[in-house]
Formats: structure tokens, sequence, C-alpha cells
């Protein structure tokens, strides 16, 4: 095992491809990925690589990365609410669509969140993201790459 940081993944709403994504990385530089979500999911035999299922439950695998999260770890997640409490802790955070949530952007994202939570309760419709294209899936990669690149940095200065 090498001397980088884990890498932990929302996973109940993470996308397949960028699962896939996940599992070549974690098997390409010898990091742990470790996958959390309240439903088995297949993940490829490896040392590296671990599903932990959590009870059903609102919050259950939010809750479990919290408590188990370093400072310096990846974690993968749209949960702008997660995000910033994982911040908070020194966890580095980008979504399935290769953007990073910072200190300097997270409360903003909080705030626009909690503004479309009210419009859609007052019943206005604002749909949905878009569907996850080419152009997200590269995006995802290349933040991967940064962080991965970082780690490569930090265990050769150890």
């Amino acid at each position: 095992m090498s001397d980088y940081n884990a890498i932990w993944v929302d996973a109940d709403a993470c996308p397949k491809v960028i699962r896939e994504i996940l599992f070549r990385a974690a098997q390409r530089v010898e990091i742990q990925l470790i996958l959390v979500a309240n439903h088995a999911l297949p993940v490829p035999k490896s040392p590296l690589i671990q599903c932990i299922q959590v009870e059903q439950g609102f919050d259950m695998a939010d809750n479990f990365i919290v408590q188990h999260v370093k400072a310096n770890d990846l974690v993968i997640t749209s949960d702008i609410p997660l995000a910033a409490e994982l911040i908070e802790k020194g966890a580095h955070v980008i979504t399935s669509r290769g953007e990073k949530y910072t200190r300097d952007n997270v409360r903003q994202r909080l705030n626009m969140r909690d503004f479309m939570d009210t419009m859609r309760s007052s019943g206005e419709m604002t749909g949905g993201p878009p569907a996850l294209g080419q152009r997200e899936r590269q995006a995802f990669a290349n933040g991967l790459d940064q962080y991965l690149a970082g780690c490569v940095g930090r265990s050769r200065s150890k």
C-alpha cells in the first residue's frame, strides 16, 4: 500500500462510470478506495477497494464518511452539506462532475442549494442537473488526477 491518503465515495448516488474511473485510478496508483452506500455495490476484487454497506436511513452513509475521513483524504460527493462538513475536517471534495468544493466556494453553493430548495417547496419547478456527459466525465478525471498528483508530491517528500 502507498503513503497516499484514502479516497472515499458517497456511493449511493455516484454514477457507475465515475466509480469505474475510480477503480482504475485506485489500482494504478495503489490508493485505498472506500465506497460507502446503504446498498451493496459490485466492486473489483482488490485489497485496495472496499464497499462498506451502512444501514438504510437518512444520512447514514454521510455520517459514516464524516466519522472516518481524515485530513487530506479525498471525498467524491455531490452532497453540498456533506461537502461543507468534510472541508471543515480538512478533506478535499470533488463532485462526480469534476467540481472542486473549497472553503471559498462551499458556503456559496450551500446558500444556492437552500434557495433552490425554498423555490421547489413553493411549487417552482427547477428541474435537476443535466445528464452526465463526456465533458463532465473528463472534468472529473482531471480533478482526480490533480489530487493524485498532489499525493505523489506529498508521498515523495516524506
